[in-house]
């Protein structure tokens, strides 16, 4: 696998950045094999991925957080991170009952298809362990109650750190996270949730909106915030329906598009394409 160096940028927008940049990796004997950006004309924000080849770039790679910091960063007001492509991340996958979503990510990742280590599940129930065992990922079920909310999050917590965990992503986990454990994650929970939202919220929203006759269902993920599920968002889709579409067969098309919208979302972070920037999330190329 190709060893590559990324970085994410937003700051002011003012004239330079983009050549600056690039001469910055030019002069250092790197080649670049990805650059996208974006300018917010009403925030007056400027934000930018490039992605360099580090097969002889002439700074260490340990190096290059404090010279880029020094030579272009602090001068232009950068609010910047740096990824190396041989930094695996490693993924929590939160889960109740549903299966559909788990099996999906696990699929993707036994074939390959998800750069990512998955060193755990966490669930609040029994039923999807038989699948962890399936794949041979660790299995840890905590059932989770009003009074038992504080210790349990705090249990999930330790776990993930003791598994150095990077990023957690809630397959259809149907328990909201509390403020203080998504200050653990700031921008690193991926939830999935059916686009339906708010107008058929509840316990069975197919069924609202099978009766309401609805010609379209989607699916939204996001990245999870103390504002339930109003966090910025990274993928949608949408499946057409009509009167023909039972209430069965409209839970079986939701499904997929979760399955579908879930895996370009954790996808997309993986590759540190995604940018967050106040409620929105930057997606690049």
């Amino acid at each position: 696998m190709q060893n590559t160096a990324i970085i994410r940028i937003h700051c002011p927008d003012q004239p330079g950045i983009v050549s600056r940049v690039t001469n910055f990796i030019s002069t250092h004997n790197g080649n670049i094999l990805f650059l996208d950006q974006h300018t917010d004309r009403a925030e007056k924000r400027f934000f930018m991925r490039v992605e360099w080849d580090l097969d002889g770039f002439a700074i260490d790679a340990n190096s290059i957080e404090e010279v880029f910091t020094r030579a272009i960063a602090e001068p232009m007001e950068m609010v910047w991170t740096l990824n190396f492509s041989s930094q695996i991340p490693r993924m929590a996958i939160f889960v109740s009952r549903a299966s559909h979503c788990l099996y999906d990510l696990l699929a993707r990742y036994s074939a390959g298809e998800l750069n990512v280590e998955i060193p755990l599940i966490i669930s609040n129930h029994k039923d999807l362990e038989i699948v962890a065992k399936q794949f041979d990922i660790p299995y840890y079920h905590l059932p989770l109650t009003k009074e038992n909310k504080a210790e349990t999050e705090a249990e999930q917590i330790r776990l993930c750190s003791e598994y150095k965990v990077d990023f957690i992503v809630l397959a259809r986990y149907m328990q909201i996270l509390s403020p203080e454990f998504n200050a653990q994650y700031p921008d690193r929970i991926i939830n999935i949730h059916h686009s339906f939202l708010p107008a058929f919220a509840g316990a069975k929203p197919y069924h609202a909106a099978h009766s309401r006759g609805v010609k379209l269902i989607g699916a939204t993920g996001h990245y999870v915030t103390s504002d339930l599920d109003a966090g910025p968002i990274i993928e949608q889709d949408v499946v057409k329906i009509s009167h023909h579409d039972t209430v069965k067969s409209l839970v079986q098309k939701g499904k997929d598009v979760e399955k579908m919208v879930l895996s370009r979302a954790v996808q997309a972070h993986i590759e540190r394409k995604t940018l967050v920037y106040k409620n929105k999330t930057i997606i690049f190329a």
